[in-house]
């Protein structure tokens, strides 16, 4: 472990105007808290805070960041507070140690609902102050570095969490080496034996063709000093894991991978970066589709640079980065950036985003997200996205995630065109909404008044903004359709114990089922999650009970042997009044059929199984659901008329589905709880002789047949 005046050493080496008193005492402070604690590999346990402040240092960052990496644990694991950490180094550190001890807290792997709340304070902790995820960052480096002496169990679980959160966080934070260092160390873990592969191949490799890395940057830089340019080259392998995603994603084995190497160029300036650009394809064929000017369209978190892929020695592919100094200090350190001093003063990089402004744009759309489910889909989208840029005809740029759509970029642009639109044009030709845009296209958005979001929508759309937008508007279109429709259900339904469907009766009934008010609950009857019965039985339970006096289910059949059960098969739904005959199912009782059904042909063979029965005589509760598909115009009013007619009839709809749409007409299934055959009559009748009604037909599916 590093010692106090080493650390200050570190500092003083970007800062010599730091505190070093205050490092010191923040040392000494948390090495007596931590007394007498250790690690899992038996270290003493200060030595942790130790590293993850030295890992800091790399980063130049402010003394307030350093002494929070020495003191992140002493608030949750020692007996030091809030209020004393406050007192003696001051409010500021207090506030960054007590924002790292709630994001340690976080339970980022646990079940999805929860989940999704933990990163809403996950985003909410780094709003206030985004050091504090830097501190956390530098943490779980450490921790992956030393991660062998944990439980296997405990091993795979940190590699996850650090594999499917971390890393990926400070990939979009900017800090790309961080990230990969951590999916390399979580790769490990993971997956032992496909790392050791690939090492394996990489040394076989080396050997076969000798430093490959070394030649071609000898090449760069013969041709770069050929052309007057004055550049740093280096070069590198790309990380194991990274080369496993690779072969994942194109479906390839190592030996066909090409792009397997990375060479960064470090210019004087911008214009030098574009020259040296110009070189390189001069000399190299560049691949086509690979090019990205990220100086021109920086990413959100200030990245910049240019990327090419050319075809190098011996046509193996490699990937070239081109950036200015100031860009590269960006690129290594992210948002981390703005904290960074040199010379004892903060550094003023340009390119340098606002970390409070790059945050805020990350978690603008979370807030919108009204569940669970589409605020994580959100988090995982913005966290993994790369990104392409787009113009629209008046030259107005606009960032999307890599594989967005023309869908997207409507949302992009504002939430109405995104409502509005009924096709897109890419550099002057129409395409369909579901083509993928590519970096530097022309996009024009073609509205129309009166279109709505399409459900088809939500799977061509790549963003979470587009996606959450395109729901919310489907969510409030069915709400409206619902609560018609259920406002029809209540006042049948209300009238047929000659009581109405009054706002004061529907807000008492919310209550009693756990709804939000009155029209909560006619859009859960509207959309069938709650039957008019169910209303009613919490008003009303007398009138519900009186109902019942008639034939109960449990003697409706006649025939059954002492402890049978019954189950109306599904296939042909028979209702009493109609004849009937049994066939036993094994582990189910019995399951009644009508006489006429064409599923009984299957049992002609096993006479063993068929249970001679009838139905009760006497009045049978309304309780026997009967499918009936009903085509009717597409006309205004017509399916309240519907459901006032069943309604009048005494018979309760259970469920409604539409199975298909046309300009002309609509064909719907409907649930209806009947009595009896006479009962099913009269409701069929009644619908027949309405004018908007087309067809009418008793459904029966002899494909749903319950087996055994």
């Amino acid at each position: 472990m590093i010692e106090a005046n080493d650390l200050v050493q570190l500092v003083r080496n970007y800062n010599p105007e730091t505190d070093a008193a205050l490092i010191e005492r923040a040392f000494a402070y948390g090495r007596q808290m931590h007394e007498g604690q250790f690690r899992h590999s038996g270290e003493p346990y200060f030595t942790h805070p130790v590293a993850v402040a030295a890992l800091l240092t790399e980063q130049r960052l402010d003394d307030a960041t350093i002494i929070t990496a020495l003191l992140h644990d002493t608030i949750e694991d020692t007996r030091a507070s809030y209020t004393e950490v406050a007192d003696l180094f001051g409010a500021d550190i207090a506030e960054l140690v007590d924002g790292v001890t709630k994001l340690t807290n976080i339970q980022l792997n646990s079940t999805e609902t929860k989940q999704a709340e933990n990163f809403r304070k996950l985003f909410m902790a780094m709003s206030k102050d985004l050091r504090v995820i830097l501190v956390k960052l530098a943490d779980r480096l450490h921790n992956m570095r030393t991660i062998r002496a944990m439980r296997p169990e405990k091993q795979a679980q940190k590699a996850r969490e650090t594999m499917d959160i971390y890393a990926p966080l400070a990939g979009r934070m900017g800090m790309q080496w961080m990230r990969e260092e951590l999916e390399d160390l979580a790769f490990k873990v993971l997956n032992p034996e496909g790392r050791a592969s690939i090492m394996r191949r990489f040394v076989r490799m080396q050997r076969e063709t000798g430093d490959v890395i070394h030649k071609i940057s000898g090449d760069m830089i013969s041709e770069l000093k050929t052309a007057g340019l004055k550049a740093d080259v280096f070069g590198r392998a790309k990380k194991p894991y990274s080369i496993w995603r690779k072969m994942q994603e194109k479906d390839q084995s190592f030996s066909r991978l090409s792009d397997i190497y990375g060479f960064r160029i470090i210019c004087q300036n911008e214009e030098d970066c574009y020259r040296v650009l110009g070189t390189i394809h001069r000399r190299w064929r560049s691949v086509p589709g690979r090019f990205k000017d990220y100086i021109s369209q920086p990413k959100s978190n200030g990245y910049r640079s240019l990327h090419t892929t050319v075809s190098g020695r011996d046509g193996k592919r490699v990937e070239v980065q081109i950036r200015t100094t100031q860009m590269h200090d960006v690129a290594e350190s992210g948002v981390a950036a703005h904290w960074s001093y040199r010379d004892g003063v903060r550094s003023e990089n340009p390119f340098a985003v606002d970390p409070f402004q790059w945050i805020s744009t990350l978690t603008e759309r979370f807030d919108a997200a009204d569940d669970h489910d589409e605020f994580l889909e959100a988090v995982k989208l913005e966290m993994y996205s790369d990104q392409v840029f787009c113009f629209t005809p008046k030259g107005d740029v606009f960032k999307l995630p890599r594989g967005g759509t023309p869908i997207d970029f409507a949302y992009a642009i504002h939430t109405r065109i995104g409502h509005a639109c009924v096709g897109a044009k890419v550099d002057g030709l129409r395409v369909p909404l579901w083509t993928r845009l590519k970096n530097g296209q022309s996009v024009e958005i073609i509205t129309a008044e009166g279109q709505k979001p399409q459900v088809t929508w939500i799977d061509i759309a790549v963003t979470g903004k587009a996606k959450s937008a395109i729901r919310k508007a489907l969510r409030e279109e069915d709400r409206e359709r619902f609560v018609k429709l259920g406002q029809e259900l209540a006042r049948v339904g209300f009238s047929n114990i000659g009581k109405t469907a009054t706002e004061k009766a529907l807000s008492t009934a919310a209550n009693q089922l756990g709804l939000a008010d009155a029209q909560d609950v006619l859009a859960h009857l509207g959309s069938a999650e709650i039957s008019t019965r169910d209303v009613i039985a919490v008003l009303y339970p007398k009138l519900v009970d009186a109902v019942g006096e008639a034939v109960t289910k449990e003697r409706a059949v006649i025939g059954l042997t002492e402890g049978q059960s019954f189950t109306r098969a599904v296939c042909c739904q028979p209702i009493p009044g109609e004849r009937m005959v049994g066939i036993t199912v094994r582990g189910k009782g019995v399951a009644v059929h009508a006489i006429d059904c064409a599923n009984l042909e299957r049992f002609e063979e096993q006479p063993e199984r068929w249970v001679d029965l009838h139905w009760h005589e006497g009045p049978h509760n309304p309780i026997y659901d009967v499918s009936v598909e009903i085509t009717i115009s597409n006309d205004a009013g017509v399916l309240g008329r519907i459901c006032t007619l069943i309604g009048e009839q005494k018979a309760n709809i259970s469920d409604l589905r539409f199975e298909d749409r046309k300009p002309d007409y609509y064909r719907l299934i409907v649930d209806i709880e009947l009595r009896d055959s006479a009962h099913l009559h009269n409701v069929m009748m009644v619908l027949q002789a309405e004018t908007n009604v087309a067809d009418v037909q008793r459904l029966r599916d002899p494909s749903r047949l319950m087996l055994s």
